[in-house]
């Protein structure tokens, strides 16, 4: 599967600008709620059309401002999962399926077979003459992707497929339709504001933001290294400063928030506008242990909160700039690391603490402009 996206839509004050690049394989779009993800995919479908722009999956094109061409969305062959399944509320688990096959099966009794087949697959055996509203949420999503999958999509789109859920619910259902999606090989687009499921079910992503969306790049390489600020934010990090290459070059960035110069262990380059560190990369320095190489910083404590599994450190960094929201760092550890340490070497609330952060730990980021 190939898809290239590159549209743009106004509605209102909000401007859509959506351009990437997805294959094989669950390909993500991670951002904000409000950002854009779903109207992209709506346009991809064909409910929304674009202003301008172009849309092409596997060298067909379904949408062309420029030469006119814009597909129906049942000649598309997409399909997309919305966050309430969309599933007829009067109509049983089997006709729910049956509609996905009218249009290109006209055979009923084939049909019929077909949507056995599919409900067999997805463990709906048993509950054909039931209605969504007599099953779980688990077997709602199934009925679901069962429905979308009897039409043969080329491309299944998700769109926050577990929004609505609890965390128990939602943890099982994205196990089993990790399941599914390797079972069938369907391409797919996956639109989440969750960093965790964005990681763990797809091989690449993007970021939206305002509209925006970045390059897609693979998972791993967009968590280690996210490059703009709004996929630093998005992908969980806590800690980032506005920062600006120092005069002389090299591999030194002075972190504006902090009050701090930093070694980034390699070459900054001259466009970066922000610094950002992870909470479980910053160490604390207990009395006496040298930095070894790392950036050290005094902070005052100004916080201690007792997370479920963690500890959580506020801290403020001498000369940091107090009237900045970002002046502060947060600092996370698993509860045993932190009773490890004596009252003395962790410090409470409103004492000094040394701490340091590694060179290749420092991010180095760009704030997109809009």
């Amino acid at each position: 599967m190939s898809l290239c996206v590159d549209i743009e839509k106004t509605t209102g004050g909000f401007h859509l600008a959506s351009k990437f690049e997805a294959d094989r394989g669950v390909t993500g779009i991670l951002g904000a709620s409000g950002s854009g993800k779903s109207m992209t995919l709506k346009c991809i479908a064909g409910i929304i059309k674009p202003d301008r722009g172009r849309i092409v999956l596997d060298g067909d094109v379904l949408f062309d401002s420029k030469t006119g061409i814009n597909l129906p969305p049942q000649k598309r062959h997409v399909g997309l999962l919305f966050q309430n399944y969309a599933l007829f509320p009067n109509m049983t688990v089997e006709e729910n399926l049956l509609t996905g096959l009218r249009a290109s099966e006209k055979n009923r009794k084939k049909a019929r077979e077909q949507a056995a087949e599919m409900m067999e697959k997805f463990y709906l055996t048993g509950l054909e003459k039931l209605r969504p509203g007599q099953l779980s949420g688990g077997q709602q999503q199934r009925t679901a992707l069962a429905r979308i999958l009897l039409t043969r999509p080329r491309l299944l789109m998700l769109d926050e497929p577990f929004s609505a859920l609890d965390g128990y619910l939602r943890w099982n259902l994205e196990m089993e339709l990790t399941d599914i999606l390797k079972e069938f090989g369907v391409p797919a687009l996956f639109v989440s504001h969750s960093r965790d499921e964005i990681y763990r079910i797809c091989q690449k992503a993007c970021v939206m933001e305002h509209g925006r969306s970045t390059p897609v790049l693979p998972v791993k390489t967009m968590f280690q290294e996210p490059g703009t600020l709004a996929a630093c934010m998005l992908s969980g990090c806590k800690n980032y400063s506005s920062a600006k290459p120092r005069p002389e070059g090299g591999r030194q960035i002075w972190a504006g928030d902090w009050g701090v110069t930093l070694d980034c262990g390699r070459a900054v380059p001259e466009n970066i506008t922000h610094v950002g560190v992870r909470s479980h990369y910053i160490r604390l320095l207990t009395a006496g242990q040298e930095g070894g190489g790392m950036n050290v910083m005094e902070c005052r404590i100004t916080r201690i909160v007792e997370d479920v599994f963690n500890m959580v450190v506020m801290a403020a960094p001498v000369g940091a700039d107090e009237c900045s929201d970002n002046g502060q760092l947060r600092l996370e550890m698993p509860k045993d690391q932190w009773t490890a340490y004596t009252r003395e070497e962790r410090g409470d609330v409103g004492q000094m603490i040394r701490v340091g952060i590694r060179p290749e730990d420092v991010l180095l980021l760009v704030c997109a402009s809009y």
